[in-house]
């Protein structure tokens, strides 16, 4: 048995009572490609920041459990600790700089100098670089990688799959490289450009390398890892050799656990034979959630569940329908064709969105509650504005009575309107988020990933509130989410989206296998 690189053992995590890791065990090897999947939150990414000494695990407490790395145990405080261990990633954010020529950012911190008369009688920073030997281990990298461009060649302007290769050739010309993390790296590549880096990993395994390859892409753990562990909710669920599974069952054994699904009293619920949002042959550009077509059907009144593995372009249909990508296609709502490309358009249809991106798109950390949510109805709808002699001003008044009954509705604990949303806990940062799309009085209410990164009673106030919005209001809704349980738990069917297309439609108590079938891509479409 090859020599093991890295152990977790009994590792454990939790951020204010909210437990994100518990007691994760499993060993990587000199040579194996180790895959690491699970769906999102289920704690990969945590676990790798404890590996790489991330500042979010030691200034929120540090973690349980230990970090073996060539057999010694270790307590690795920053990223400059986790490289003098030896171990690289390859990010899924670009670290490149794009004035810098692919060398430069390959050697970034790591350049190759020549003494000269200056540098003898001063000190190292006035040596010269030695471009030609710089420009030699850049081109060996590439190389390994088969990425035929010139290394003196500017980053600035790269094909996103270039640019996620020259990552790639970063790490691998580090010297003592005994542990390598690809995180999602194929998210943004071409199925050719794909190819060639599964066949660049296989190379460095077999150079000794441990590699670690965290994916969603089921297909490309079965055809490149030796094992695979998968985590749910914070758990370890298994290790198994990938010769002994297959994409089916690590895709249930990521999605599948026993849920209690409490449906009886809706299901005398009755829903229109109208259909309020047709979508046919849409397309959108969202980059790592491509959508290649799909055709759906929304009828009044329902709750529709949109799931899938990440990566897979469940999360573009939203943002391509609501303008926050770029889309072709054909979308009418209520009857209507609605323009595409254009987010006010959209919402001045009746439609409103709540965004995955709560932190970057939904919300105005630095404002109050109250601004937040009053902004876009303001913006788009004109609401809470008073024209008097040519000057359109704020009714200040309006907006803060409308907060105010917003928050006792919605249960938002806060200390008043004026506090500044960006302090709020994560659940009622979202539940501000619900505030603002409401404020606009939608027909139809888009919600993407509506519970992620908050505690499990926020989660659960926030599906009560769109059940609410559904029985009580008659309002139809579009759930995106990464969690299957509680896209069961509301939706009156679940469509399930697969290499950016409809893999099928499946009632919410379909079997668990049904769902992992589909997710994978190998399920029969309905």
């Amino acid at each position: 048995m090859s020599e093991v690189l890295l152990a977790f053992n009994n590792v454990s995590k939790s951020y204010q009572g909210n437990v994100v890791l518990n007691n994760v065990s499993f060993e990587v090897r000199a040579g194996e490609i180790h895959a690491l999947a699970g769906e999102n939150g289920a704690g990969k990414s945590t676990l790798m920041n404890v590996l790489f000494g991330m500042p979010a695990i030691h200034s929120t407490g540090g973690y349980d459990g230990d970090v073996i790395i060539a057999g010694e145990k270790t307590f690795i405080k920053s990223p400059f600790e986790a490289m003098d261990a030896g171990i690289g990633m390859v990010h899924q954010e670009f670290m490149l700089i794009p004035g810098f020529t692919i060398t430069e950012n390959i050697k970034l911190n790591r350049e190759i100098t020549t003494p000269n008369i200056f540098s003898n009688f001063s000190n190292k920073k006035l040596e010269i670089l030695d471009m030609a030997k710089m420009n030699a281990d850049a081109r060996k990298a590439l190389d390994t990688l088969g990425l035929d461009i010139e290394e003196f060649t500017l980053a600035a302007g790269l094909p996103v799959g270039h640019k996620q290769f020259i990552e790639t050739a970063r790490e691998i010309d580090k010297t003592g490289i005994k542990i390598l993390v690809f995180d999602e790296p194929t998210a943004v590549l071409t199925e050719s450009e794909a190819r060639n880096l599964l066949n660049a990993m296989r190379g460095l395994a077999r150079s000794g390398i441990g590699i670690i390859f965290i994916s969603h892409r089921l297909d490309e753990i079965a055809d490149v890892a030796d094992r695979v562990t998968i985590l749910r909710d914070g758990q370890l669920v298994t290790t198994r050799d990938v010769k002994d599974t297959d994409v089916v069952e690590i895709a249930r054994l990521m999605i599948g656990r026993s849920v209690t699904i409490n449906r009886a009293q809706r299901s005398e619920k009755k829903i229109s034979d109208e259909v309020a949002l047709s979508v046919k042959k849409l397309r959108v550009g969202m980059p790592g959630e491509m959508v290649k077509g799909v055709d759906l059907e929304v009828r009044k009144g329902e709750i529709i569940g949109i799931g899938g593995l990440a990566g897979q372009g469940k999360l573009g249909i939203a943002n391509g329908i609501m303008g926050a990508y770029p889309a072709d296609g054909e979308v009418c709502f209520n009857g209507k064709p609605l323009p595409l490309n254009s987010p006010r358009s959209a919402i001045a249809s009746g439609m409103a969105f709540v965004s995955e991106d709560r932190k970057g798109v939904g919300l105005l950390p630095d404002e109050s509650i109250e601004l937040n949510v009053a902004f876009t109805a303001m913006q788009v709808n004109g609401k809470f504005l008073n024209k008097f002699a040519g000057f359109t001003l704020k009714n200040d008044r309006e907006i803060r009575k409308h907060a105010e009954r917003m928050i006792g509705e919605l249960d938002i604990r806060c200390k008043s309107p004026l506090q500044n949303t960006g302090s709020l806990s994560g659940g009622n940062q979202q539940k501000v988020c619900v505030a603002r799309a409401l404020t606009q009085q939608p027909r139809l209410l888009f919600v993407s990933e509506p519970t992620r990164g908050i505690d499990v009673g926020a989660k659960k106030l926030i599906l009560d509130l769109l059940l609410k919005l559904n029985e009580e209001y008659g309002m139809t809704i579009v759930m995106t989410s990464s969690e299957l349980a509680e896209l069961r738990s509301i939706c009156d069917k679940i469509v399930i989206i697969c290499a950016g297309t409809v893999a099928g439609v499946l009632p919410p108590d379909a079997d668990d296998a049904d769902f992992g079938l589909m997710m994978s891509g190998r399920g029969r479409a309905q």
